[in-house]
């Protein structure tokens, strides 16, 4: 059967989604150093990561998104078995090094990697594998950054046209060209991109009705006509749609940035300073500079009501809904709403919001443990030594290198206390794949997860999340 078809410019990274920005095929095929050539198989391809293998059935070792490499050995007795279980496991491609075993290609491997539409890349005998994955590993680093550089500056670009005299139409147009696609302000049909077909129309607009119901997601995704698809919830039941051809790692937070802009510019009563104060705080990142002295109050709510309804409650428009509630900031000391549950934070200088933000965060959840309408920040314990924005912000550092099929593998080997047997049980894999991922995850993180002191920090930082 042929594999499922690969998203030409981001291909199937574990768990089908990409994280940062993959290595394109055709950026390697032209990289005249490396030498490699197109044989088989698609063209376009996105590469997550390189690993080489002889063995027959290498695909418990896969996470999705790698070019394997190969000098023959695996595919050698049945090249079609070989192609069909790489396709499946979700490679990006395959590679296969001539000379060491084989003077040329297979003609049953190039078949069968057209058969099940798996790129197939020729690697000459003058090309070390290694050389591929530094390649690779390079082509990614410089992805990222450009990724980072574009999200920040569309980021800044928002900020700049919320600011503008009409501001809603202008924060549209800025996101469309932001996105490269078209976007959609739901009720009232305002709309700003090209236009779009109408599969993509319509699935769209059943997205933007579906959050913007009462007890809707705060965001759904779906795809149709050729387009991905997105849709945020907004204050007052309105919602903001997205439809790109293409999909970037950073689309979702650049179109979160304009769904918070859009929210506070929507909102029935007028932001006035609060707004000119989030602008601000996007353009300048100084909190200190851009709001009033205070005291600030963060709070954390989850319920069933409307979270506009809450903030005019609480008295303010700075609000963040998010798929597992809201988060607020007001200048007014909290007290319960009905329909809701509220973690509140201490009073807070503008300078000190994260850390204000972090201790909501935990009162929400003690208030959840206890069934009670409302809790207020109160240091308690180990945890309540290191603010939740600054252990995240560890977390991140330290975990960054890993995806999220090696964080939950290392965070099932570290609870099951290093067994292998009860960790494969418990992620439903082989052990041999357990093995290989605490391995490759010390590699990563430059760490041995054998010192009780590593495992300590990385257990309190997988906590995290």
């Amino acid at each position: 059967m042929p594999a499922a078809p690969r998203d030409p410019e981001y291909g199937n990274g574990p768990a089908g989604e990409p994280l940062t920005p993959p290595v394109l095929l055709a950026s390697l095929l032209a990289d005249r150093e490396l030498g490699l050539r197109h044989l088989a198989g698609p063209a376009a391809a996105g590469v997550h990561g390189v690993h080489a293998s002889e063995m027959p059935d290498p695909s418990p070792y896969l996470l999705g998104g790698e070019l394997l490499l190969t000098a023959g050995a695996g595919p050698a007795e049945d090249p079609d078995g070989y192609v069909a279980r790489l396709a499946g496991a979700g490679a990006a491609a395959l590679g296969f090094g001539v000379a060491p075993v084989h003077e040329e290609v297979p003609a049953a491997l190039a078949e069968a990697c057209a058969r099940h539409g798996l790129p197939l890349l020729e690697v000459p005998p003058r090309t070390p594998f290694s050389a591929v994955a530094r390649a690779v590993g390079r082509l990614t680093a410089e992805a990222r950054t450009r990724e980072l550089r574009r999200t920040t500056e569309a980021q800044q670009a928002l900020a700049a046209a919320a600011a503008r005299p009409d501001p809603v139409p202008a924060v549209l147009a800025r996101l469309a060209a932001s996105l490269g696609g078209s976007v959609d302000l739901w009720p009232g049909g305002r709309t700003a991109g090209p236009e779009l077909p109408a599969p993509a129309r319509e699935a769209l607009s059943a997205l933007l009705a579906r959050v913007g119901r009462e007890g809707g997601p705060a965001t759904a995704t779906d795809r149709a006509g050729g387009h991905h698809l997105a849709a945020y919830a907004l204050a007052g039941r309105a919602a903001l749609g997205t439809a790109t051809p293409a999909r970037a790692p950073g689309d979702h937070t650049v179109a979160s940035v304009a769904a918070v802009l859009l929210t506070l510019l929507t909102a029935e009563r007028p932001a006035g300073a609060e707004a000119a104060a989030l602008t601000r705080l996007l353009l300048d990142g100084d909190p200190a500079a851009a709001l009033t002295a205070g005291p600030w109050y963060a709070v954390h709510a989850r319920g069933s009501g409307d979270p506009q309804a809450l903030a005019a409650a609480l008295g303010t428009v700075l609000l963040d809904p998010h798929e597992g509630g809201v988060r607020l900031l007001t200048d007014r000391e909290p007290g319960a709403q009905p329909g809701w549950r509220l973690g509140v934070s201490a009073p807070a200088a503008p300078d000190a919001l994260a850390a204000a933000d972090a201790q909501a965060g935990r009162a929400l959840q003690r208030a959840e443990a206890a069934r009670t309408p409302l809790a207020r920040h109160a240091d308690a314990g180990f945890a309540g030594l290191v603010g939740r924005a600054e252990a995240r912000a560890h977390a991140e550092a330290l975990l960054g290198p890993l995806s999220p099929a090696l964080r939950e593998t290392l965070r099932a080997w570290l609870a099951h206390h290093g067994s292998w047997d009860r960790t494969a049980a418990a992620l439903g894999i082989h052990r041999n794949t357990v093995r290989q991922r605490v391995a490759r995850c010390a590699v990563l993180l430059e760490r041995d997860p054998d010192d009780p002191d590593v495992r300590m920090e990385l257990w309190f930082a997988l906590r995290q999340e």
